[in-house]
């Protein structure tokens, strides 16, 4: 393998040598990130995303349960929700109690057949918890089990001849799971009288 000037190639590996990127390529891929999100977006239900956003105000403690970068997105809703003053605990965690009637699980997979996921969702439904999950696939597992669904029209990061996005693996689901998370904690929040500085007290003094 030519290692290109300025790079080192590790011998042991398959990897394939990287030609730098260009202003133009980083320029050109930004629209391309930015108007495949906006596009997506604009095709989630907004019913669907209230549904959700209700399950949230019902009370009772919040449950999250994801795996890889989707899992990735959920802890950054979690924090939010936290900063609102809801109980929020991270599925795996030592410190994470039973989930229990009353208790809402907040899931997402891309295929809605991840199975760490859905074990989880199949386990908070004997339990008696309410269940909300995110997914492309509004046949799966998943979505069977969920009282609250939000479908984003995005590619499975399986699917690597899609026609939805160019973006590898996934991207696009995580990326508009992440929109919708925000969106839904600022609609949230906007219903809440508290300013911005008393969710703040709520922010973690033990990084």
């Amino acid at each position: 393998m030519t290692a290109l000037k300025g790079q080192t190639v590790n011998p042991t590996t398959d990897a394939p040598a990287i030609a730098p990127a260009t202003e133009s390529d980083v320029l050109r891929n930004i629209s391309l990130v930015r108007d495949e999100i906006t596009n997506t977006a604009a095709k989630l239900d907004a019913r669907e995303l209230a549904g959700l956003a209700a399950h949230l105000s019902q009370g009772g403690r919040v449950f999250v349960a994801g795996a890889g970068r989707s899992g990735l997105v959920l802890r950054m809703a979690a924090m939010r929700l936290m900063h609102l003053g809801l109980t929020v605990h991270i599925a795996g965690d030592t410190t994470t109690p039973a989930i229990t009637s009353g208790d809402l699980l907040l899931v997402a997979s891309g295929s809605g057949t991840t199975s760490g996921v859905v074990k989880s969702a199949e386990t908070a439904a004997k339990a008696g918890a309410r269940i909300a999950a995110f997914t492309t696939n509004p046949d799966s597992p998943l979505a069977g089990l969920a009282d609250a669904l939000v479908i984003i029209p995005a590619a499975q990061k399986t699917d690597h001849g899609s026609s939805v996005s160019r973006q590898y693996s996934g991207s696009l689901f995580e990326q508009v799971l992440f929109l919708a998370t925000e969106a839904i904690f600022q609609s949230l929040w906007d219903n809440t009288d508290e300013p911005a500085e008393d969710l703040w007290l709520r922010h973690a003094n033990l990084e």
